[in-house]
């Protein structure tokens, strides 16, 4: 092993005789819901038209799961379509799920998350430039305003050696701050010397904390993916071990999409990605002397550059 060098109303009414007894997933058994709510929510019904809290409200903010309490929408892509419903005419990165309706005719819209039934999405109405209306449910959502919004988000990328990942991930606008350390092993708090022995399983990563509102999960992810190369399975450059293995780590079930969409891009271009999409797991900073290795030493990397891909 080489050393060290060593990430509309189109929309009609479902009555409760004819809701659909399907479930969603049991991430949500725990959560008491109101008879109204499990209507909507478990069994796919629809609240009556121009009812709902969020129908003509305009505050500023973001629209999460009323069973999950993971993000949906944000405000600023609400728009008033006249029908009756909360309209959105976009959703937050991985966050919504798309499913023909049991209706043969619709695309229901879910959280990607629980599972949660939001409502229908149609296209082509030309409400907005974007041509795309989520027709959504008031009672499947709550609103946190912007104020209490967290202005901060984290990422975990595996890429190789973590000086090159941090090197090109901390210049992109909205990365707030990087830490290089180890996550995927069977040690805890390991050293560099254990990892390089390649005995404790850790990948060697970054962990990003980032400001959402300047830059996206997503954004995140793609520049990962064109900054090492992830057809390279353990190794980057000339570095060689189990240590550089490419993964991303997801923090949540739409970081994971995201990412598994990305990859199903790259791989209808032709990539043979090998990146891993794992569930986070304890992240160990390294050693103070790995971190903003190439700021300190005046360098730059030799085992990653920038490739465009998307």
């Amino acid at each position: 092993m080489i050393g060290k060098a060593i990430y509309s109303i189109l929309f009609v009414l479902i009555s409760l005789s004819g809701c659909t007894q399907n479930q969603t997933s049991n991430k949500m058994t725990n959560k008491k819901l109101t008879p109204e709510e499990e209507h909507v929510i478990l069994y796919k019904g629809t609240e009556r038209p121009y009812s709902g809290t969020y129908y003509d409200f305009w505050e500023r903010g973001n629209y999460i799961c009323k069973m999950c309490e993971a993000p949906l929408y944000e405000s600023t892509a609400k728009f008033d379509a006249g029908c009756g419903w909360p309209s959105f005419d976009d959703e937050i990165a991985g966050a919504v799920k798309h499913q023909p309706d049991a209706d043969g005719h619709r695309t229901e819209i879910l959280c990607s998350s629980c599972g949660a039934h939001l409502g229908h999405v149609f296209e082509g109405e030309g409400f907005t430039s974007k041509n795309t209306r989520h027709c959504v449910n008031s009672i499947s959502m709550v609103f946190v305003p912007e104020k209490s919004i967290p202005l901060t988000d984290t990422a975990i990328f595996a890429g190789g050696c973590f000086w090159g990942v941090e090197y090109y991930l901390q210049k992109a606008s909205g990365v707030m701050s990087i830490e290089s350390g180890y996550i995927g092993g069977h040690v805890e708090n390991p050293t560099y010397t254990q990892i390089c022995s390649g005995a404790t399983g850790h990948y060697e990563a970054v962990e990003v904390t980032f400001d959402p509102s300047r830059i996206s999960f997503e954004e995140l992810a793609k520049l990962f993916f064109e900054i090492h190369d992830p057809t390279q399975w353990n190794h980057q450059g000339p570095d060689r071990g189990e240590q550089y293995r490419s993964a991303v780590f997801y923090k949540n079930e739409a970081q994971k999409e995201v990412t598994e969409r990305l990859i199903e891009t790259l791989k209808k271009r032709g990539y043979d990605v090998v990146t891993e999409v794992k569930p986070a797991s304890d992240f160990y900073r390294a050693e103070d002397y790995h971190q903003d290795y190439y700021e300190h030493k005046g360098s730059t990397p030799y085992c990653h550059g920038y490739t465009k891909r998307f």
